[in-house]
């Protein structure tokens, strides 16, 4: 008490000295209340009679007594140990007493993160001035978007794009103190959500308001049959690249008439744009999606005209981009495809080790986890041969006595690293599940992000096997697809399903942001949805992109070939189609598969489909096709469903499945262990390892007799079983999860989320 008496005498004597009437004039003058205003501490210079630890505590006293209204800056300048508490007990408030309770009781949140609540709310309050009860949704907001803007965030793990205030706001709004339409989150209270067609306009520069009358009439009736994503193209290529720029060079220019010199200086401004602060001029990569948006909107007027001329038909005017105009548009299509299959080529070889980094560091720091937790604090373990030790300060050991599974931290003792296990792991197994579950899949990865445990179903054929399937929500093509999962793309995404529902858990129900609808889905339980901070967040996209390019990064150092090269989720679907159709599955099939709604998306994906092999393969089936009488193609029989359905019975082999497409003899008559559609069955490692027994004795055989064309034979052999061997015991590896199946819930979202 002798110290916080005295640290307040210090504080108040040095206020005196300024000048103003009230504390509060003389705090505001003092220089600590202003933007990136320094603490209080930095009296206690050497040589002075003041003490740095006793002048903070001063301050955090007299903005707990109300004594002080601080800004935000100068709050944040002074680091408190504890001020939630003292705040709570001096105020003796009982709504912040039923806040305090309402935290400790969260279900989900951790003891860092409930810490971290209680601390912006009273933060909140305290700079503002105001008692709990008023409190609004926008002054929490104003709070939250400072701290935002000032780049004030707690601990070690500084973020500036990430809000303030979220478990704050998560525990108002289960409390019932802000009004019933308040969004649940401080994320969807933030988002504006989807822009109006006269807000899509406006955004530019348009003069004309007749032009700008139109340009709004054409998006509203476009609006009904596309996307947002593309309305909101379509706008900026109208009313920025189009009509601004026209304006921009003709002042005053109010119909759609344009002459050829105006056309020609128009055109000649969309080769170049403007990138960057600087505005630096550079060459634009896709003149011609605009001229074809600018093409399509004059074509639309004179086809609306003839259903409506009183509305459309005074803009009628003939068109002055010419077909001709356009003839970059298909070079730079085979130009971009050349690029991408390119792409593909050069990744394709890449795969394996990209897989096999990503694969290797999980189960690095799954084992490193559970060597940490085994081991007690302060002590030393090793894991694949580093040596390492528990972290044992005061924040590890209250931790392990306030959470019941705090976060794992230890030092690298071979290289000094501090590293968090917890951490290390989670984002290890997030990017693991990522890679497998697009490169079995081929799905978007926004199709990725909107998985739901809905989305897994499963099929029972006549005798009894069953068959997982993966459905896969409507995206760009808005048409749902069901995809049967393979064992690796069924290992993944049942392992998502098992570190969900860990402990009898149920998955949490929570809503996702669509950064291109720009909506908020209702509450469902998605799959990739991870702990962010204070809330459950559903990974989005940009996070899976991150995540393989820092794998890129860290193959770069021991492999030359990654060096400067990335991986995109894109890459993978890519490298799916062009893996399915080589392998012999049918093109349409690949299409419905990747959910193209026609073949010729598919070709462009699959990248060593020659132009003319495909040209003479499509010739081919539609001559046949012409040969054929209509009435062959009727409805599938029940003996020809009944024939597809035994085709994959006959697939089954001794040593596991055979993988070749429908109505396909056997190829590599029946060598089944060089033959790579064998798919191995773990449980048959013991009749591999017998077979190699028997190559090798008659391998040595034929050494004795001097057979060499045995023995290569025999090595050749040897290398298929060897290989197949190894992937065999890869899976075994691989603990087996029992997924169950989803069941409607009957609890309130909000009580599960």
């Amino acid at each position: 008490m002798d110290k916080r008496r005295r640290g307040m005498t210090m504080l108040l004597s040095h206020l005196e000295t300024l000048p103003g009437d009230t504390w509060q004039e003389r705090w505001d003058v003092s220089g600590f209340d202003a933007e990136n205003a320094p603490s209080v501490n930095i009296l206690a210079r050497e040589g002075s009679k003041y003490d740095g630890f006793e002048l903070v505590t001063a301050a955090k006293m007299a903005f707990c007594l109300r004594v002080i209204q601080p800004s935000v800056s100068g709050f944040r300048a002074n680091k408190f140990s504890r001020y939630s508490e003292p705040f709570r007990e001096i105020q003796n408030d009982p709504l912040l007493d039923d806040f305090f309770e309402a935290v400790d009781r969260h279900p989900t949140m951790g003891h860092v993160h409930k810490a971290r609540a209680k601390f912006d709310l009273t933060c909140a309050v305290t700079t503002q001035g105001i008692a709990l009860e008023h409190l609004t949704p926008s002054a929490l907001l104003h709070y939250s978007m400072e701290s935002k803007r000032l780049g004030v965030t707690h601990g070690a793990n500084k973020n500036h794009n990430r809000f303030a205030a979220l478990g704050a706001w998560q525990i108002l709004h289960s409390m019932g103190h802000f009004p019933p339409e308040t969004p649940p989150t401080l994320r969807t209270f933030v988002y504006s959500g989807q822009r109006t067609i006269e807000e899509l306009v406006d955004r530019y520069p348009i003069a004309s308001r007749s032009v700008r009358q139109l340009l709004i009439d054409y998006l509203t009736r476009r609006r009904a049959e596309t996307d947002y994503v593309t309305i909101e193209g379509l706008a900026r290529n109208l009313a920025r690249h189009f009509w601004a720029k026209i304006e921009e060079i003709s002042p005053g220019h109010a119909d759609l008439v344009l002459s050829q010199d105006l056309y020609d200086q128009w055109r000649a401004e969309l080769q170049t744009c403007s990138t960057g602060r600087g505005q630096v001029q550079r060459k634009r990569m896709d003149p011609e999606s605009i001229l074809l948006a600018v093409r399509g909107f004059y074509v639309d007027l004179h086809s609306w005209a003839v259903e409506e001329p009183e509305r459309w038909a005074q803009w009628v005017v003939p068109c002055p981009i010419r077909p001709q105009d356009l003839k970059g548009f298909g070079k730079r299509r085979r130009e971009i495809n050349r690029r991408m299959a390119d792409r593909v080529r050069v990744r394709q070889p890449l795969l394996p080790a990209l897989v096999a980094h990503v694969e290797e560091r999980y189960e690095f720091y799954a084992g490193l986890l559970e060597a940490a937790r085994s081991t007690g604090l302060g002590e030393e373990f090793v894991h694949k041969g580093r040596r390492y030790r528990r972290r044992d300060s005061r924040h590890d050991r209250r931790m392990a006595v306030l959470e019941k599974d705090p976060a794992i931290r230890v030092l690298d003792r071979d290289s000094g690293d501090p590293v968090n296990v917890t951490v290390a792991e989670d984002s290890a197994f997030w990017e693991w599940t990522a890679v497998e579950v697009l490169r079995h899949s081929g799905i978007r990865v926004e199709e990725l992000c909107e998985l739901t445990h809905l989305s897994i179903r499963q099929y029972q054929r006549p005798n009894g096997e069953v068959i997982a399937l993966l459905v896969v929500a409507p995206s760009k093509s808005e048409r749902e697809r069901v995809i049967p999962m393979s064992a690796e793309l069924f290992h993944a995404v049942a392992q998502i399903v098992r570190r969900h529902t860990r402990g009898g858990r149920k998955i949490p129900l929570v809503t996702r942001y669509d950064p291109h609808e720009r909506t908020w889905s209702e509450p469902m339980p998605f799959l990739m949805q991870r702990h962010l901070g204070t809330a459950v967040g559903v990974m989005s996209g940009a996070t899976v992109l991150s995540m393989l390019d820092r794998s890129c990064k860290e193959l770069a150092v021991s492999n030359p070939a990654f060096e400067g090269l990335k991986f995109t989720p894109h890459d993978f679907r890519r490298l799916f189609a062009t893996e399915v159709v080589n392998g012999g599955l049918p093109i349409h099939i690949g299409a419905a598969l990747l959910g193209h709604l026609n073949l010729q998306t598919t070709q462009g994906y699959v990248a060593v489909f020659a132009e003319d092999v495909v040209g003479h393969y499509q010739a081919f089936l539609n001559h046949r096709r012409s040969l054929r009488p209509e009435g062959e193609y009727g409805e599938v029989t029940s003996q020809e469903w009944d024939e597809f359905e035994e085709h994959f019975d006959k697939r089954k082999v001794e040593l596991g499945n055979c993988a070749r497409p429908y109505g396909t003899p056997c190829q590599h008559e029946h060598a089944c262990i060089r033959c790579p559609m064998l798919q191995i069955n773990p449980k048959m490692l013991p009749r591999l390892a017998e077979l190699e027994k028997d190559l090798l004795l008659r391998r040595k055989k034929a050494e004795e007799e001097q057979w060499l064309g045995e023995i290569d034979g025999i090595d050749l052999t040897l290398t298929f079983l060897r290989t197949k061997q190894a992937e065999a015991a890869r899976l075994t590896h691989r603990p087996v999860v029992e997924l169950g199946l989803p069941r409607p819930r009957r609890e309130r979202p909000e009580a599960e989320a």
